[in-house]
């Protein structure tokens, strides 16, 4: 069997491992567009910090792969794939066939229409190539706006302020991490990032980047002028969908495909952020994992069905620890427990929903992670616990 992955993150990676399982002689091939070996984005941050070089985030080195007997080409960008001959035909015109085809192509930054967005000094961050080129800007550049206040925004914002650089967040919404915090811990996280010298624009739009050359500020819808000597946008992500479309597969936000990760069409299937399951596409990692696996166990002619994610963070915000999973009820629809003490930066909320924990966010102590876990994932009933839970007395789960 001849098996070719499109994509060297987590879903391809997971894939090839568990398609070397069951088929110990067949043929696996992972074409990369990027110039290294697997490695990991989440720690691209301490790259640009300087806590770690470019050989400490790569997770798999040139010896894995030989010794699992997986080829990878990197610098190898595929420009067609011909689905009734069974070939992948690479940019530098090499032609490959393929009994199975994964595309596990990840995503692209999103940058949104803003005027100035292409000038010198403006960067998203993806990849290791991206991060590179961030931290020998930085080198030269003393003030810093980032546009977004999501986890990756805060996130190369800390390593930047690490450095010695002003920081400066512009978010539309009111709250920072509006899809991993509600508002009354958002509060709390803001007051703590200011404290470490962070400076926040809420429920603010950027109107223009400015610079002749090179940037020199960012204006606020609001009029409000921002100097800077370096723009960093971090407005999420887009399933990177180019290839599949040129296929004409079916896409929505990303590749449509079923419970067993295939798309419709025959021997080729979808995993990771470029998929889109049952109207999701989920963009984090632990999906991404748990889809090179089904897809990987499915190319090999085993049988394993995916049921979903459940949507999970487990982050270092700024070197603090925050989990939020489930739903988190930013609304305050539902019924919920929560633990607040703002002196100390701490904020923990369980969302209840029919009488289970449906989502939770801990943020400041994560200590009792494993058994709110346990409790959702078993939907365990919790009805007679709540006087103990409101006590957060978590021993009783």
């Amino acid at each position: 069997m001849k098996y070719i992955i499109i994509g060297n993150g987590a879903a391809g990676t997971t894939a090839a491992v568990n398609i070397r399982k069951i088929d110990a002689g067949g043929e696996i091939i992972i074409l990369s567009d990027e110039a290294y070996p697997f490695y990991s984005r989440i720690r691209l941050m301490e790259f640009i910090s300087g806590d770690v070089d470019e050989s400490g985030i790569v997770i798999y080195k040139d010896a894995w792969y030989k010794k699992n007997n997986i080829k990878l080409l990197l610098n190898a960008p595929v420009s067609e794939i011909d689905k009734n001959k069974k070939e992948v035909i690479t940019h530098s015109g090499h032609t490959l066939k393929y009994d199975t085809l994964l595309i596990a192509a990840g995503g692209l930054s999103f940058v949104p229409p803003i005027p100035g967005s292409d000038k010198k000094g403006v960067f998203t961050l993806r990849t290791l190539k991206d991060a590179i080129e961030i931290k020998k800007y930085a080198e030269q550049s003393k003030r810093v706006v980032l546009i977004g206040g999501g986890v990756l925004g805060l996130e190369v914002g800390n390593s930047l302020r690490k450095t010695g650089h002003s920081v400066f967040v512009v978010e539309f919404f009111p709250g920072l991490l509006p899809k991993q915090m509600d508002m009354e811990g958002a509060e709390i996280l803001k007051a703590q990032m200011e404290k470490m010298g962070f400076a926040f624009f809420l429920g603010s739009k950027t109107r223009e980047i400015t610079g002749d050359d090179k940037v020199k500020s960012v204006i606020l819808t609001d009029g409000t002028i921002i100097d800077c000597d370096m723009v960093i946008i971090s407005a999420g992500v887009k399933p990177n969908t180019e290839l599949a479309e040129r296929l004409e597969i079916k896409c929505n936000k990303g590749v449509i495909v079923n419970e067993r990760l295939e798309t419709e069409i025959k021997d080729i299937y979808a995993a990771g952020d470029i998929a889109e399951y049952k109207g999701t596409c989920y963009g984090i990692w632990p999906a991404a994992e748990e889809q090179g696996k089904i897809a990987g166990i499915n190319m090999a002619g085993g049988s394993a069905t995916y049921t979903g994610t459940v949507p999970s963070n487990i982050l270092k915000i700024a070197g603090i620890n925050l989990i939020s999973a489930g739903d988190i009820d930013p609304d305050k629809k539902l019924e919920a427990i929560v633990q607040k003490d703002s002196g100390n930066f701490i904020y923990r909320k369980l969302v209840i929903k029919d009488n289970c924990i449906a989502g939770c966010i801990l943020y400041g102590n994560i200590d009792d992670w494993k058994k709110v876990k346990n409790a959702m994932n078993e939907r365990k009933d919790i009805s007679a616990l709540k006087t103990d839970l409101k006590k957060w007395n978590m021993e009783a789960l």
